[in-house]
């Protein structure tokens, strides 16, 4: 991370994207911007349940499951009809409702899973596939009480294009991200990083403190740079996601339950659909029930990061490392678009809020 001598200089946005490097970058994310995002829980169940788990945090986990495809299938056309575009199902295992799944991809056909990986989904579900990984097969036996997790994982979705493993760091396995990592680059497979942020009246040890937050970001850079073609990942998103501020504080969170406005963007359309087809607006966000303030996960940045983009068409600099951001964002999320090499290799701390 460094300091950023452009930004006393003010420049236009055609001055930043005069290189053409830059411009066909910003091209080809732009063709992108009309994706809007809601998310589903699929059902309250689970096969395995794990330390910190945020389905079972909150109100939620308490609703009950609709398992009619009728309702799921209306549902899903008056989200097509007000605009929606993209969907990412959860809830505790959606590997456990694939008749639903299936009923969501045939209306809405862009989309991403979050899965544990114990289950195999039918590749005809074509939708990314978010595998969550929480350390090594030592690890995953304490946190999440499955024996050979990664083992599984990784036969269920071997030569699987869907398939990216989510690695999680908590304070406990940062530096079984080498060995994770080094297994899925020896099987061809992709990985991604997010960060534990604690669910709401959490407890427990897996916290982030400043110095676990400094160790991830150091294993991070090192992992990106010791295998590209395994990990989707931009130092933008090591400053972004390890910095001892949250999201929230960085950027302002978009979703609706810290984003009071309804006029534009996540605050008018998102919503956090619950195993009934409910919604509530003041707990809708993309992980409900997290504690805000320690909230560095990779699904909320994908949205609140990206859509700062004026905020970072500041400087060069800022810009670039942004592009790099929603590059990786696209490539994580959606099918058949494929990560270009980052722009910004030392990129600034995150530009303030000037307004």
């Amino acid at each position: 991370m460094t300091s950023n001598p452009a930004a006393e200089i003010e420049y236009k946005f055609s001055e930043i994207i005069a290189d053409p490097v830059v411009r066909e970058r910003f091209a080809r994310v732009r063709k992108y911007f009309f994706l809007r995002e809601s998310t589903y829980d699929m059902t309250n169940r689970c096969n395995i349940r794990c330390d910190g788990c945020y389905y079972f945090t909150g109100e939620k986990q308490f609703a009950g499951e609709n398992r009619n495809r009728d309702d799921w299938q209306a549902l899903l056309e008056t989200e097509k009809e007000r605009g929606i575009t993209f969907v990412v199902l959860a809830g505790a295992e959606p590997s456990l409702a694939v008749d639903l799944c299936r009923v969501c991809y045939k209306v809405i056909p862009l989309g991403a899973i979050a899965t544990n990986g114990l289950n195999h989904i039918p590749r005809d579900i074509n939708y990314k596939i978010h595998i969550s990984a929480w350390g090594n097969d030592r690890t995953s036996l304490e946190i999440r009480g499955a024996e050979n997790m990664l083992a599984r994982q990784m036969a269920n979705y071997e030569d699987d294009p869907r398939a990216v493993f989510v690695y999680t760091f908590t304070p406990v396995n940062i530096d079984q991200a080498r060995e994770v990592t080094e297994l899925l680059a020896e099987n061809s497979q992709k990985i991604t990083f997010n960060m534990f942020s604690a669910p709401v009246g959490y407890k427990g040890h897996l916290r982030h403190t400043g110095v676990t937050l400094a160790r991830t970001r150091e294993i991070m850079s090192e992992l990106l740079e010791q295998y590209p073609e395994t990990v989707i990942y931009s130092p933008y998103n090591i400053v972004a996601h390890t910095h001892g501020k949250g999201l929230h504080e960085l950027y302002s969170c978009s979703y609706p339950r810290m984003n009071p406005s309804t006029a534009i963007g996540l605050g008018r359309s998102f919503r956090q659909y619950r195993t009934n087809l409910e919604w509530d607006r003041q707990a809708a966000c993309c992980v409900p029930d997290t504690d805000c303030a320690d909230c560095r996960h990779y699904a909320a940045g994908s949205a609140v990061v990206t859509a700062r983009m004026y905020r970072h068409a500041a400087t060069p600099d800022t810009f670039k490392a942004w592009l790099d951001y929603v590059d990786t964002y696209l490539a994580v999320w959606v099918m058949g678009y494929e990560k270009g090499k980052n722009l910004c290799e030392r990129p600034p701390q995150p530009p303030k809020d000037e307004n």
